[in-house]
Parts: structure tokens; C-alpha cells; sequence
């Protein structure tokens, strides 16, 4: 533009700073709306908190809406959302880092008054200060400030004053200095995602080699750089760059991060977004992920008693529904309840247990994401899925934590909380009449049976009930209990003395049926090349019924896959890397899961070049989820903590979600690799017919431009942006989760991109360069004029009409250029064979990317005014008007598609690139889906059946299940 002023074609450099200008404002637009879906998106996973309003109702909110006076409740691995007066609270312990430096968790004590009103904020135990972390415990408090006011706040004041007089009072050098670089790197565009700095260091790649090809220019000339040679060399350096790049990738990304919304799935780092396409291995959750998080309690087992089960449920938090069995029989819960061990049992379950389960007063829903109401419901819960199976329970005998401590007059003394490393909760209750002390556990049998007083003999028979209900597809929990001596009521704040000696209780069986669309998304994963692991805390005949179930186990496994497919935490923990690297295969289903299993899982995955996800919905996943290639966490049943430390969130902690964020992320690369294809191919083409256009010379030695600047900057800024925009926006392919995952080390410039984007390019600058050619050397008599490169005279008729006829060819073909990298192996008339097939095929095709279709056809429609249009043709874009040129450029677009329809052809022939996995969608891709989707009885079992046949539950828990299932 400024050497157009320079030489005082002021149209031309008026035309450039217009097309300039509008590129501009349209990439103003689009990175507006980008940013502003953002944002929205940052809104979506913004800080929560769950209150107490409206008469009690537990509501989740927005933490910035909180006001003084909100009631907050508190749980492990949630963050705090204002400074928060305690009233209530059981072994709550905060992470208060953040504000004192002090690096171990403060103990809280909510039910201490302090006098003193100047102490330290340290020593203010019954306070719980806004962004600390509660590390422990649970509790409930006042606000008492928000925002600004709050403890933190005051000290983001006082930062933000010393920020000012540090800048005020700093080095102008250093200051400038790290100005200009950070001004710098975002001009460059260094700064972003790793795929945005990655295409960033390309383009300024490009850069060089456009100087590199301006001195080739100017070479050629001898270095005799008139104002001619330079605005050649400027116009071929200028085709080689492709302008609207990073635009085009903003505005990909962006629309791909609101399709992960709708498909559930937050992202918070948008590495992530751009790194899951290439997912090799999935290590996931069970309970909630895998299956419904709807547990019930369908079996007891109590020594003395007998074995209850629970039949006939269509809702599992009413406790009102269902039928309670005993031997075949409808129980009697009048005459159940005369049993004192089945009284204890159930008031081991029912206060050894922190869950709520409640009928609302009117059917309106609560806001509540974690209150596992199904719709129509009038009973809702909050707490643990696996604690409000058990309370729910415990209420279908009359026996709720509420109507127990109302009725019986007891006190907590003590909670030892469940933790995943030691699988167990117990807490202390005591009778203010007979100022009894008991001690109520629960917990895997593993971990319960050492601390049972019994005999050996005793304890292999409850772990042989223990195996034979958790072959049934349950999760089983062991119960005990002990009356404390006068010796031991001091000590009931150590868990250690309090979890020994106890009495054996008795067993309950959870079920937690799969979620029906578990199976199918297990085979996507499976026949897109993507190992499924799960990693439980469930025990290991537990995690084997149900993974047969969804499908992770599968009856083909491989024979030397066998043996360890199947392992225990216990056991995999024991080997060495070098054990583990020496595996054929790592396990598919590890049991009984702790933390650092999760973490050696990951490393060992590392190891082996693998990619992989980890799911994780705890304070003690977030090791875990941060060192995984994509951490996910749970965002109904997970911590702020475990969100904090993962790339994605779930917003329905659905396995289904994962699957789906994949094949969006697979569909994120595609779609980057086909704009990436269209704009390069565009720009190889211009450089060749302008490199080998510098051996047409006019009468007076001077380069005849086959395409002239405008043409060029016409093509690149307006032509083949919106084209780019349009891919960059294309749908899945039928078989993008058919093919094994990319390889994220090689990222989007992969061997085919680079040679059929060389391929295509040859064809299209040979093309323009034919056209060129057949109109000069043809009808014009080889005439290339005088100074046509400035203006229209007499002499350039042949050499206008020429410019004409490759600009049309050159836009023609990039238009058809769009629709026929939608597939890199797919011929276009045959691109989509799950339902379109036939002749008539190519219309779907051209049609179902509408933004495509449309931008396609404002590029036909608008190159014949650019031809035809009078005055403009001849003084802005140095061409005129043509007739029978149509011909070759018709012909041209004829002869183009039959190349690259041969090239692919020749690919789909010798199974080159993306034409391997073609073989597979029509042999492996379209007949499994569709005949597993047909067939829900053969892919999901009755709840309470595994497919592996080696235990059923009774006649009546089947039927009971089975109305379950339809739920």
C-alpha cells in the first residue's frame, strides 16, 4: 500500500488500503464474538457455592452473588467463597496459604467465641477466609464479607497500591524493554495456545521465505530494482503469505469450545481443546462416570438374620418406593425392626452418614447441581451417591439419621471422614440418657475385616459373601460397630483406637446401574483406536461385572492380555517401572484405586509415548489430573479443588461427555488442517505461476504480472478467508472416530498435508499458468504490450484479457479447492456414504456446511463484477472484461477436478494417508453402530446381570431391576 502512494498510484493504493481495511473490521467482528463466547464460557465455569435459602432450600449459585448474611455450607475440596463466620462444623481444617504463608491446614473450631477482636488472622479459628481451600472436615457459616471486604481482598488493595509505586519508581529502561517485547510477541503473535504460537512461527517462517523469493526477484533483474521489479517482488513475497491464518484459527476454536458446551464439557485451558483429538488412552472413574450415580442399596446381609433386598424401584431417592424382600417374601418392617441387629445395622447406615435425603414442600426444581433430583420428583438429596443409597435405606424402615436423633436423643462426639486411601468412615455417637458410647464404621471389606475382633475362620466367610456379592455387579460395604469402655471415651478424637476391636454388622450391597449410552461410547473409543481403562475404588469383582458390562472387558481380549487386564491397586502398586514397561498390555480395570495409583498409571502411560485422559472428582485426584495430558474433572460430584487442577470440566459427569469431547477435538484438527490445506494450496499456486511469470517480458524487458497486486490481495484477503472461515466450521466426517488418533508430536503438518497440499498447488499455479499462456500466445500472438503493468493501452488487450482469465481460474478452482478438501482421501461425489450415496450424492455434499455453500457461491457470483464491472476492471485490477476465455477457464476447472479426483483415487488405491481408514468405515463403521444401537438388550444387561454369568441376583431383585433400568 505504501509503495502504491509511493509511486503515485494512488487507485490502487486506495483499493489495497480499502480490501485492508475490511479485513480489518471483519477480523474485529469475528474476534469480538470469539472473545465474548469466551467469556461466556468462563461465566459457565465461574466459583460456586451451595447456600442455605428460601425456608432451607440448598441451592448452588454463582459465588459472586453471595451477600452478608448468606448461609454457606463447607465439604472437602471446596473453596470458600467469602469470609465466613462458622457455627457448625466436624473436623473442618482450611488451607489458609493464601493468606498467612503458613503451610499446614488450620484446624477450624465454629463453636468457640473469641473476645479479642485485634487477634491475628491465623489465630481467628472460627473464621473461614474467602479462596482458602477446605483440605478436611465439613462445615457451615455466616457471611460475614464479600468481594473487596473480604480478608483477600484487603490485601489485592494493598497489592495493587505497592504494584503502582513499584512501577512509578522502576527502571524507564528495563520498563520499556519488557514493554516492547511483550507489545512485540503479541504482534507476532507468540503468545496463545500452543497451536496458535506454532501456526504463528509458521507464518513468520513464510515471512522469510517472501523475502527470500523478493531478492529471487530482484535477481533476476540483476538487482536493477526499478519501480516494476519491486512491486513484482512485493506481489510474489505477498502470495506466499497467508493472510487471514491466525484470524480463521481464532474464530475455529473459539466456535470449537461452544460446541464442547453443548456436548457437556467446559474447557478451561484451551491446550486441551486442541490436544484431545489425539487421546490414545482414557483412564476413567466408575461411580457417576461410567454408570448413573443413582445407587441404591439392593441387598443386606446381616449374621443372625438373613438377607433383605430391595425390588420394584423406579425412583431411587424415594424411600416410599420399592418392596423390601425377605426369602421370596414381602418383609415385614414392624417385625424386621425387633431384630437388634437389624436395628443397629440400620443405625450404622443411617449415622455413620452425612447425606440429606428430603421431600420437598412444592415441585418447583432447586438450582442445585449436585442434588440428584430426577424430574417429577418431590424428594431430593445432597451428599455422596454412595451415602444417600444408605440413608435412603435406612428411612424405608423409619429409621433416618433425623427420626434416630430426634427419637433417641443422641450426640456426635467425633467424624472420622471417609478418605480414598484409607476407604473407610467411622463416628462416635452418644446416648444422653444412657450415656452410652458407641463407635459406627463402614467401609471395603478389606480395609474393615483387620480391624473385626473375630476369628480368622469368621472373617473368610464374610469375604467369601463379600466376593459373591460383588460378582453380582455390587459394591459392597462391610459395617461394624463397638460400645466404648469408660478407657477408651477420652480417646474417640483418634481414629486409630476408635476403628479397632469392633464387632462385625453386617454387609449392603449397592447397585449402580451403567448409563445406557456407556456401551456404545466404549466401542466408539474402542474402534477409534482408543483404549478404556477404569480405575475404581470399587472391589475387583465389583469393577470386573460392570466392565464387562459397559464393554471394557470384551470377550476377544487377547489371550496374553488376560492376566493382567484385571488387576488390584494393591498389585500394580507393587511393580517396579521397569516390570510395568515390560507388560504387553496395562491393565484395563484396576480395583480398589488410590491416588498414586492413578499417578503411576499416568506415568507409565507416559513412558509408552501414550496419550492419555484421566478423570477425577477429589482433593487427592488433582496430583493425578494435573500431570495427565487432559485432566477432567467431575463438575456435579467434583471439588473445586480437582476443577481447579483440570483442563475440562464435565458438566454432566458423563463418560459419553469425554467420548464426545474426543470426536470434537478430532474434528477441531480435521477442520484445521483442511483451512490450513485451502489457504497454502492457494499460496504455492500464486508463487509458482508468479515465479515462473518472470519469463514473460514486454517489449521493454520488464515482467508482465500474470495476476496483478489487487488480484493477489482480492484472492488471499477476501476470497479465500471466508472459504477457510467455512472449513473451519465443517462438521464431523462419518469417519473421524474410525481411525486410529493423530500423532499430537507431529501436529497439524502431517506428511500428507504437506504433499497433497504441494500436489494441488502444482496443479492449480500450472493451470493459471496454461491460461495465461493460451491467451497470449493463442489468440493475442504472443503480444505482451508496453507498461501494462501500470495501465490499460492499446497494446495490453491480450495481456488484460489474459489477467482476467487467470484470475478466474484461479478463484474458480479455489472454490471447487474448498469443497474438495472437506476429505483428504473421499471423492468428491462420494464423500459421505452413510446415507448419501448415488449419483446425486455431491448435493449433500455441497449443501449440509451452509456457511461453506453460501461463501462458495458469493465467490462465484462476485468474480464476474470484479471482471465485467467497468472503469474498476481496467484501473484497479488491470484486467478487462473476456468472452471466450470462459471456455479455458471452464475448461480448466474440468481438467482440475479430474486431477485431484485422480490423485485421491490413487491414494484410495494404494492406501495413502487418510485413505487407510476407508476400508474401515464401510467394513467395521456403519454395521456395528447401527446394529449395537438397534440391540440394547445385548449391549446393556438387566441391572443386577453380568455378561459374564457367574452370579445373578434373586428372581425378585431382577424384576426390581429391571423397572430400574427403565428409568
Amino acid at each position: 500500500m505504501a509503495l502504491s502512494y509511493g509511486i503515485k498510484d494512488f487507485i490502487e493504493g486506495g483499493v489495497i488500503n480499502a480490501v485492508i481495511v475490511l479485513n480489518v473490521v471483519i477480523g474485529l467482528v469475528q474476534d469480538y464474538r470469539a472473545e465474548k463466547t469466551m467469556e461466556s464460557l468462563l461465566d459457565l465455569s465461574a466459583p460456586t457455592a451451595t447456600v442455605i435459602r428460601n425456608h432451607g432450600r440448598i441451592e448452588t449459585v454463582k459465588a459472586e452473588t453471595l451477600v452478608v448474611g448468606d448461609i454457606v455450607q463447607l465439604a472437602a475440596g471446596r473453596v470458600v467463597p467469602a469470609d465466613l463466620r462458622l457455627f457448625d462444623g466436624i473436623n473442618l481444617e482450611t488451607d489458609e496459604a493464601l493468606l498467612t504463608g503458613e503451610s499446614l491446614p488450620v484446624a477450624k473450631s465454629p463453636f468457640i467465641t473469641l473476645s479479642n477482636p485485634d487477634l491475628p488472622v491465623g489465630d481467628r479459628i472460627n473464621i473461614a477466609y474467602s479462596s482458602s481451600t477446605v483440605t478436611k472436615g465439613r462445615g457451615t457459616g455466616i457471611v460475614v464479607s464479600t468481594g473487596m471486604r473480604t480478608e483477600l481482598g484487603r490485601i489485592a488493595t494493598l497489592l495493587r497500591n505497592k504494584e503502582g509505586a513499584h512501577v512509578r519508581s522502576s527502571n524507564i529502561f528495563a520498563r520499556a524493554l519488557t514493554t516492547f517485547w511483550k507489545g512485540t510477541k503479541s504482534i507476532l503473535g507468540l503468545t496463545g495456545t500452543p497451536l496458535q504460537v506454532k501456526l504463528s512461527k509458521f507464518a513468520l517462517i513464510l515471512f522469510a521465505l517472501a523475502v527470500l523469493l523478493a531478492i529471487i526477484v530482484f535477481s533476476a533483474s540483476k538487482f536493477n530494482v526499478s519501480n516494476e521489479v519491486l512491486i513484482y517482488g512485493i506481489c510474489v513475497a505477498v502470495a506466499i503469505i497467508p493472510e487471514s491464518l491466525i484470524a480463521v484459527l481464532t474464530i475455529t476454536l473459539a466456535a470449537g469450545t461452544k460446541a464442547m458446551v453443548k456436548g457437556h464439557v467446559l474447557v478451561r485451558k484451551m491446550e486441551a481443546l486442541e490436544a484431545v483429538g489425539g487421546v490414545t488412552n482414557i483412564c476413567s472413574d466408575k461411580t457417576g462416570t461410567l454408570t448413573q450415580g443413582k445407587m441404591i442399596a439392593r441387598k443386606m446381609w446381616i449374621p443372625g438374620f438373613g438377607t433383605l433386598s430391595v425390588s420394584g424401584t423406579n425412583n431411587h431417592l424415594d424411600p416410599t418406593n420399592g418392596v423390601i424382600m425377605m426369602a421370596d417374601t414381602k418383609a415385614d418392617i414392624d417385625l424386621v425392626k425387633t431384630s437388634p441387629e437389624m436395628m443397629r445395622f440400620l443405625k450404622n447406615i443411617a449415622l455413620c452418614n452425612v447425606s440429606t435425603v428430603y421431600q420437598r414442600q412444592d415441585n418447583t426444581q432447586s438450582s442445585q447441581q449436585t442434588s440428584h433430583v430426577p424430574n417429577n420428583s418431590t424428594w431430593a438429596a445432597t451428599g455422596d451417591p454412595t451415602e444417600i443409597s444408605l440413608q435412603v435405606l435406612a428411612m424405608r424402615f423409619h429409621s433416618g439419621k433425623d427420626s434416630l436423633l430426634l427419637n433417641e436423643n443422641l450426640s456426635l462426639l467425633a467424624e472420622h471422614q471417609f478418605d480414598s486411601t484409607v476407604k473407610k468412615m467411622s463416628v462416635v455417637y452418644e446416648d444422653q440418657r444412657s450415656q452410652t458410647v458407641e463407635v459406627f464404621l463402614k467401609g471395603a471389606g478389606e480395609v474393615v475385616l483387620p480391624s473385626l475382633a473375630i476369628s480368622d475362620q469368621e472373617k473368610d466367610q464374610i469375604n467369601l459373601r463379600i466376593q459373591e456379592m460383588a460378582g453380582q455387579g455390587l459394591r459392597v460395604l462391610c459395617l461394624a460397630y463397638k460400645i466404648l469402655s469408660d478407657e477408651e471415651k477420652p480417646f474417640v478424637l483418634k481414629r486409630e483406637s476408635m476403628e479397632t476391636g469392633l464387632h462385625f454388622l453386617g454387609l449392603v450391597g449397592l447397585y449402580d446401574p451403567p448409563r445406557l449410552e456407556t456401551f456404545d461410547a466404549v466401542k466408539k473409543c474402542q474402534i477409534a483406536g482408543i483404549k478404556v481403562h477404569m480405575l475404581t475404588g470399587d472391589h475387583i469383582s465389583t469393577a470386573t461385572a460392570i466392565a464387562r458390562e459397559v464393554g471394557i472387558l470384551r470377550p476377544d481380549l487377547p489371550c496374553s492380555h488376560v492376566s493382567t487386564s484385571i488387576m488390584s491397586a494393591g498389585q500394580f502398586d507393587k511393580l517396579s517401572n521397569a516390570e510395568i514397561d515390560e507388560m504387553e498390555a496395562l491393565p484395563l480395570v484396576i480395583a480398589r484405586c488410590s491416588p498414586s495409583t492413578k499417578v503411576q498409571m499416568l506415568e507409565a502411560l507416559h513412558r509408552r509415548k501414550a496419550f492419555g485422559v484421566m478423570t477425577g472428582d477429589g482433593v487427592n485426584d488433582s496430583p493425578a489430573l494435573k500431570r495427565a495430558h487432559v485432566g477432567i474433572a467431575m463438575g456435579l460430584n467434583g471439588s473445586d479443588v480437582a476443577k481447579d487442577a483440570a483442563d475440562m470440566v464435565l458438566t454432566d459427569d458423563n463418560f459419553a461427555s469425554i467420548v464426545n469431547a474426543v470426536e470434537e477435538g478430532r474434528r477441531l484438527f480435521d477442520n484445521i488442517q483442511k483451512f490450513l490445506m485451502h489457504l497454502l494450496i492457494s499460496n504455492i499456486s500464486q508463487v509458482i505461476l508468479l515465479l515462473i511469470g518472470l519469463a514473460f517480458q514486454d517489449g521493454d524487458g520488464n515482467s508482465v504480472f500474470p495476476l496483478s497486486p489487487l488480484e493477489i490481495l482480492w484472492v488471499n484477503m477476501i476470497t479465500s478467508s471466508f472459504l477457510a472461515i467455512g472449513l473451519g466450521l465443517e462438521e464431523a466426517q462419518p469417519d473421524i472416530m474410525l481411525r486410529r488418533p493423530h500423532d499430537l508430536r507431529v501436529g497439524v503438518f502431517t506428511k500428507e498435508l504437506i504433499i497433497d497440499k504441494m500436489i494441488y498447488g502444482v496443479f492449480m499455479g500450472s493451470l493459471c499458468l496454461i491460461s495465461f499462456v493460451a491467451v497470449v500466445y493463442g489468440a493475442g500472438s504472443a503480444n505482451l504490450g508496453s507498461d501494462c503493468n501500470h495501465g490499460y493501452n492499446d497494446s495490453c488487450e491480450s495481456v488484460f484479457r489474459a489477467r482476467a482469465t487467470v484470475f478466474s481460474v484461479l478463484t474458480f478452482l479455489l472454490l471447487i479447492t474448498a469443497w474438495e478438501v472437506k476429505h483428504f482421501s473421499r471423492s468428491l461425489f462420494n464423500m459421505d456414504r452413510t446415507g448419501h450415496t448415488g449419483p446425486f450424492a455431491i448435493f449433500h455434499t455441497v449443501w449440509y456446511n451452509r456457511f461453506l455453500f453460501w461463501a462458495v457461491i458469493a465467490g462465484f457470483s462476485i468474480t464476474f463484477p470484479v471482471v465485467y464491472l467497468p472503469t474498476v476492471n481496467t484501473l484497479v485490477f488491470k484486467h478487462m472484461g473476456i468472452s471466450w476465455e470462459w471456455g479455458i477457464v471452464c475448461g480448466c476447472v474440468v481438467v482440475y477436478v479430474a486431477l485431484v479426483e485422480s490423485w485421491k483415487a490413487t491414494k484410495r488405491a494404494f492406501a495413502i494417508g487418510s485413505a487407510k481408514h476407508l476400508k474401515l468405515t464401510t467394513i467395521e463403521g456403519d454395521t456395528p453402530a447401527r446394529k449395537d444401537s438397534s440391540t440394547t438388550a445385548e449391549k446393556v444387561p438387566q441391572e443386577g446381570m453380568t455378561t459374564s454369568g457367574t452370579a445373578t441376583l434373586d428372581d425378585d431383585t431382577k424384576r426390581g431391576d429391571s423397572i430400574f433400568q427403565r428409568e
